[in-house]
């Protein structure tokens, strides 16, 4: 006895919560580095500041991962922590913004309380990611997996094209888009209580909706047996022995998330620059010429809105990708949209006005699309169901490793490199991306029964 068929609304209900997630990581990826220079960071030196996120995935999703294969509770094994979650991110959510009410003294420690607020709301993002992950892989069977990851990423990115367009939708509504030096427009502030609200609404009807296996059933459905309950392995014994489609999955990840941490730490840089007028040293915690600030702060809301475009082909992408991968493979499609998002990138140094840089979004959108879905659908089929979270969660490291050495390097690449103009690292990003295009070919795709999935011919 195999799985019990969902209906589409049931996988739908499975992956509702991430629409809520995702407007508040949208919200955090588009305004975060908009939010840091307004309290007073470098816009140069916005990588070290970013490093907190990939930091916080790196220690929070195995530990949530191992602990909710093993917790069985009531509401079922993923939703304790996919509840707790998204309570805490609506608590950073309204306070990160709102740093100098709490510190009106001003000074390094307002930015400080900033960054704590984003440790904070991104670890608690994490813990409501990975168990999600996980719950569309315990509940859907082998040829429901590609379409529950596709809803999940349509849903992932329709929550970010509103997230990323709400403080252009609110200034457009007249809430005010600029602030005084040291302060964050209140278009942004309302922005992120409105994301931190509608993603607690959002995780409540996936935790309401979906009810999990029981564990005597999971158990009997992925044949696990008492003594592989009762098998202990560390961490690193399961990372040492990932299955070889991890590994090789793994460099696809490098080449994948390497780029889109640069974009989301330094588009707002390289768009103020290249096409506001912003100058290279401008400081937002001490300027005095309304009129850089002012197109600064336009420049953010001109982010936000390249984010919820990209976000909005991701989203159509999302559910086109089933069809392609059944006339092709997963692997091609893959490659072609990673290909098309390095594309994106490099145009955005070519296009000579911001409206151009809506064609580059096209690209992202696409590549971002595949990274959200195929990754995961090729990884479960090559995982023991017994293991299935804790794998989820290791195989997170191959998402917040890229991260961090983006962090780590990518400040001083700016610097030392390309002389603070921030167009340039979205360069190189796009290079970066193509490489991760040609490894995909490498990767070995399977089934959960061990059979291939259907390859190129």
């Amino acid at each position: 006895m195999g799985k019990r068929k969902l209906s589409f609304w049931e996988i739908w209900n499975l992956s509702f919560g991430f629409l809520g997630v995702q407007f508040g990581f949208a919200l955090q990826n588009a305004n975060a580095s908009r939010i840091l220079t307004s309290l007073g960071a470098d816009p140069h030196n916005l990588s070290f500041f970013w490093l907190v996120a990939p930091i916080m995935g790196l220690v929070v999703q195995p530990v949530v991962g191992a602990a909710s294969d093993k917790t069985w509770t009531r509401i079922g094994r993923r939703s304790p922590y996919i509840l707790f979650g998204a309570i805490v991110s609506m608590i950073a959510m309204f306070l990160m913004p709102n740093a100098p009410l709490f510190l009106k003294a001003g000074g390094a420690g307002v930015l400080v309380f900033g960054v704590v607020m984003l440790a904070l709301m991104d670890g608690s993002f994490n813990v409501t990611f990975q168990p999600f992950r996980a719950l569309v892989a315990d509940m859907t069977p082998d040829n429901q997996r590609n379409l529950g990851y596709s809803i999940q990423s349509f849903l992932i990115n329709f929550g970010a094209v509103i997230g990323s367009a709400l403080p252009f939708i609110l200034t457009w509504l007249g809430v005010a888009n600029e602030a005084e030096a040291g302060k964050v427009a209140p278009s942004v502030i309302w922005s992120f209580y409105i994301g931190g609200s509608l993603l607690l609404i959002s995780v409540l009807v996936t935790v309401i909706r979906t009810k999990e296996y029981p564990p005597k059933e999971f158990e009997e459905l992925n044949g696990i047996k008492e003594e592989d309950k009762n098998e202990k392995e560390s961490f690193l014994k399961l990372a040492l022995n990932m299955p070889k489609t991890m590994k090789q999955l793994a460099i696809v990840q490098l080449f994948s998330w390497f780029p889109f941490f640069l974009l989301w730490v330094y588009s707002t840089t390289a768009i103020s620059q290249h096409y506001f007028g912003v100058p290279i040293d401008f400081d937002a915690n001490s300027t005095t010429d309304q009129s850089i600030r002012k197109a600064f702060d336009e420049a953010g809301n001109w982010v936000g809105i390249c984010f919820a475009l990209y976000s909005l082909v991701a989203a159509v992408y999302s559910v086109i990708m089933p069809k392609l991968i059944e006339k092709t493979n997963r692997k091609f499609i893959f490659s072609l949209s990673l290909l098309l998002g390095g594309l994106g990138f490099i145009t955005m140094f070519l296009f000579n006005n911001q409206y151009m840089l809506l064609i580059s979004m096209i690209g992202l959108g696409m590549a971002w699309a595949s990274m959200l879905s195929i990754p995961y659908a090729i990884l479960s089929g090559s995982l023991p169901a017994k293991r299935m979270g804790i794998y989820m969660g290791l195989f997170n490291l191959t998402v917040v490793i890229p991260q961090i050495i983006s962090g780590v390097f990518g400040g001083p690449i700016l610097r030392t490199f390309f002389g603070g103009e921030g167009i340039y690292i979205l360069v190189l990003a796009g290079v970066i991306m193509i490489l991760g295009a040609v490894s995909v070919r490498f990767v070995k795709d399977q089934n959960t029964d061990g059979n291939p999935a259907k390859e190129e011919h």
